[in-house]
């Protein structure tokens, strides 16, 4: 049964601890998460952690990073990765409907979260934005506090000079202490410290950032053609805004929306520019029309006193449809299709296309039957990704089910895998990159002999340990 509450919100606070930084090709380690009203007060909590899967090899900066053991990737205490998704997947259905909130969650723990439901056949890709759910951000948050109210917190210098939005750094730094960085609960503890101290001290702008957690509020307010201040940071610089106005959504993507800098230039003097100009305006650097997701809870604030230029220019831009018409096909051109490219891997294809009724069906069968049926379900699926995935999900879990043809064949792709050439399209961790990422650990001194030792001889046994052992 889902949980009912007597507030008006939940947030869903939430972290993820990774194998590595890319959402494709690595995977969770631990999911920790803390449930609470409008007022931050602590309804539950979890803290999940799972072994890692059979063709993953985890960074070993990853490792130091967050103190995971080699022995604790392997500990069959722990659930696989499969069932750790499913526990993750009951978990959102039980908590709906929620605020899904992280700290750089859109672009990171949201991405692989959304990966590992993939790959590991759960019906529901997008568990976190269906339901009655919706996402949060709150490195988005901070970066528009540091432009709407930059006295709220103090934040943290580095030794050139430089600001850090580093959750722990700014934690610490504005009262929160304990922090246990780098292990998921803690950062969830910090992450729900900063947004009270939001709430509480700048209600206005929390009560704005909120509002665009739904993406029919943002196009509410960009399609009444005012100017607005979206918030960006751009390499390790301080966040800015951009004081824009909508002019269109792209014509191959409605979740991106055309933002035109108003201070930048005039849109009166490309209403009769030619294709080129436009396509010019929207793809150099520095951009005059920006791409904004609508979607992932942009950092959108109203501007209170827009100069008269700013109003001017947003009223030629809301009277003149035909432009914002050239502009959606502009910005829908930045990045066409190759049909000439090879196809991507598996892990690429996430976005490639939604899936049928009936194999949404066979995938919540999946989900509670065992691996005999699971091979049967498999080979039932419509989607060439699904069964592409299902079958590799067959022989981790169940290798006693493959002919001697199928098994021969999955240890093959295993050891080409490891040993894959370190090129663009090889975006996974190889046995050489570790070795590499492992000889660069050692040079700077992060971790002691023993811990680098230990990583070493995990990396040298891993073919031969995975080749020769039950994948259980």
């Amino acid at each position: 049964m889902r949980r009912e509450l007597c507030c008006r919100m939940a947030f869903a606070f939430y972290d993820l601890e990774t194998t590595g930084t890319s959402p494709a090709f690595d995977q969770p380690l631990q999911f920790a998460a803390i449930l609470t009203d409008d007022a931050f007060r602590e309804i539950e909590r979890v803290d999940l952690r799972c072994r890692i899967a059979p063709h993953i090899i985890p960074s070993p900066w990853a490792l130091a990073v967050t103190g995971v053991r080699p022995g604790q990737l392997l500990d069959p205490a722990l659930p696989r990765l499969f069932e750790f998704t499913q526990d993750i997947g009951a978990l959102i259905d039980r908590w709906s409907p929620a605020v899904w909130t992280g700290f750089n969650s859109i672009r990171f723990d949201e991405e692989m979260l959304r990966q590992a439901f993939y790959q590991n056949l759960q019906p529901d890709v997008f568990a976190t934005q269906f339901n009655g759910n919706t996402r949060f951000d709150m490195l988005m948050a901070l970066y528009a506090v540091w432009h709407r109210q930059p006295d709220l917190f103090e934040w943290p210098v580095d030794a050139s000079g430089r600001v850090r939005f580093k959750l722990d750094m700014i934690a610490p730094l504005n009262g929160f202490t304990a922090h246990n960085a780098h292990d998921a609960l803690g950062d969830v503890e910090a992450t729900i410290h900063v947004a009270r101290l939001i709430a509480q001290r700048a209600p206005a702008v929390w009560t704005e950032l909120l509002g665009n957690r739904d993406k029919r509020h943002v196009q509410t307010c960009l399609e009444a053609f005012q100017p607005l201040a979206l918030v960006e940071r751009f390499g390790g610089g301080v966040p800015r805004a951009t004081i824009g106005c909508f002019c269109g959504y792209s014509a191959g993507n409605p979740n991106q929306a055309a933002f035109f800098d108003l201070d930048a230039a005039d849109p009166a003097d490309y209403l009769t520019a030619d294709d080129a100009t436009i396509f010019a305006a929207a793809d150099a650097s520095p951009k005059i029309i920006r791409s904004l997701a609508v979607n992932k809870s942009p950092a959108l604030l109203s501007v209170p006193a827009p100069t008269a230029v700013q109003a001017q220019r947003a009223e030629v831009i809301a009277s003149a449809p035909d432009f914002r018409a050239r502009v959606a096909q502009a910005l829908a051109a930045r990045f066409p299709e190759d049909p000439a490219a090879p196809t991507p891997p598996v892990e690429k294809q996430i976005f490639g296309g939604f899936y049928s009724h009936a194999d949404k069906a066979l995938l919540a069968e999946f989900q509670r039957v065992d691996w005999r049926r699971r091979q049967e379900i498999v080979a039932a699926l419509e989607d060439p990704r699904l069964r592409q995935l299902g079958r590799r999900l067959v022989a981790f879990h169940a290798p006693e089910l493959l002919s001697p043809e199928d098994r021969s064949r999955f240890e093959a792709w295993l050891r080409e895998r490891w040993c894959a050439p370190d090129t663009h399209e090889a975006g996974w961790m190889t046995i050489d990159k570790a070795q590499r990422a492992l000889d660069e650990v050692q040079a700077s001194r992060e971790l002691d002999d023993e811990r680098v030792a230990e990583l070493a001889n995990f990396l040298d046994g891993y073919a031969s340990r995975f080749s020769t052992a039950p994948m259980d």
